[in-house]
């Protein structure tokens, strides 16, 4: 028998609504959720799409009131959360709507709480500081990759340590996640590829997680198989419904996987990336995965081969160790460049000055609990000095 099967563990998801036109049911669930006064928040690229204004349109069509606040920076900052929660106090609203990827919904988290909690966004730091949970939050994801829909994490930018600091916490899972896959066709090719590996990222760092179980490790290796067939379709074919979709769901279940198994070395990595060098999360996550992956392999060498086969790599039975290392990260590699990743840091302006910054904010992020692999601090200094 499996001892891992007794162990407990517990599953947390929104209440989900996947498809075309899923976007279009924000009012209506917002009206069954007691709303009056909705905050809308999202970013400018976002609120300038041609189907915003059908989301807009939802809500005002039930009769509810409507406020906006779109000033939200791609690394949502602690400074854009307090000033979304006065604007959320000023206004009487009594619930919110999230449009966008990950940095518009994490910030909406990050306002609910602030507003039932009477703190500072900052003070949620860590796992499991959450006492209130925030008013009702509906989120309509824009990109496939963050995930922040179904997830219970919220990454927010402390711009005076210049970190970003996760919290993780069930209340910051969203009441209702309204997955709509069209709505990524306008998403441009770099941004495309630098989500979709992100959610790749996730999926991989669930499943070889020290927490992981057996729904989480169902989720994560769907969502692998998904992502690799595809994201390059999704680059190459934008208006592909059928590529957008199966990206969409991919992300979905590896934001359910990692919701719930965490994460690990990659995104502790890129957490610290983000916050010291203000970088795009996605393509920090994408120019590290390979580089943790080869660091931790040797501790979970039977999922990252899963993996590997996930991705389509054909192994023999006899296949040996260092075949199996050599499958994950080609496969892993021959994705990121099919999708066009092909630089590491350097390219983004990190330099070998910046690695010990960097090596201290990613030992200390949440996500480092969960790695495989327990690394010294010299260990992710190398690996960073690897990935330049």
């Amino acid at each position: 028998m499996d001892a891992s099967l007794l162990e407990l563990r517990k599953f947390l998801a929104p209440e989900i609504v996947f498809g075309a036109g899923a976007a279009g049911l924000a009012g209506r669930y917002a009206q069954n959720l007691g709303a009056r006064k909705v905050l809308l928040v999202s970013d400018p690229g976002v609120s300038s799409q041609p189907w915003f204004a059908d989301i807009v349109e939802s809500v005002r069509k039930v009769g509810l009131g409507l406020d906006f606040f779109t000033q939200i920076h791609a690394n949502p900052r602690d400074e854009e959360v307090m000033h979304g929660a006065e604007l959320y106090r000023s206004m009487a609203c009594d619930a919110i709507i999230a449009v966008g990827g990950g940095s518009p919904m994490d910030c909406a988290k990050g306002i609910g709480i602030v507003c039932t909690n009477d703190c500072h966004v900052l003070d949620f730091e860590g796992v499991d500081n959450v006492e209130h949970p925030g008013p009702p939050l509906i989120c309509v994801p824009t990109t496939a990759g963050s995930s922040a829909d179904v997830s219970q994490f919220a990454i927010i930018n402390d711009t005076t340590r210049k970190v970003k600091i996760a919290i993780v916490s069930k209340a910051m899972v969203p009441d209702v996640a309204l997955v709509d896959p069209l709505l990524t066709t306008t998403m441009p090719r770099e941004l495309t590829a630098n989500t979709g590996v992100d959610a790749l990222t996730h999926a991989i760092e669930a499943y070889v997680s020290n927490a992981h179980g057996p729904t989480t490790d169902l989720f994560a290796l769907d969502a692998i198989r998904r992502i690799a067939r595809f994201l390059p379709l999704a680059i190459t074919r934008p208006n592909d419904a059928e590529a957008r979709a199966g990206m969409m769901l991919g992300s979905m279940y590896a934001g359910l996987a990692f919701s719930n198994a965490i994460l690990g070395a990659v995104h502790a990595m890129a957490h610290s990336l983000g916050g010291l060098m203000d970088l795009p999360h996605g393509q920090c996550n994408a120019m590290l995965l390979d580089h943790v992956i080869e660091y931790n392999f040797d501790a979970a060498p039977l999922r990252y081969t899963d993996i590997a086969v996930a991705m389509g790599a054909r192994l023999s039975p006899t296949a040996t160790m260092e075949e199996k290392r050599s499958a994950v990260l080609s496969q892993v590699r021959a994705l990121k460049a099919a999708v066009g990743i092909t630089e590491g840091l350097a390219s983004l302006g990190v330099r070998p000055e910046h690695l010990d910054g960097l090596t201290t904010f990613a030992m200390h992020d949440p996500c480092m609990v969960t790695n495989p692999k327990t690394p010294t601090a010299g260990q992710i200094r190398a690996v960073f000095e690897h990935a330049l």
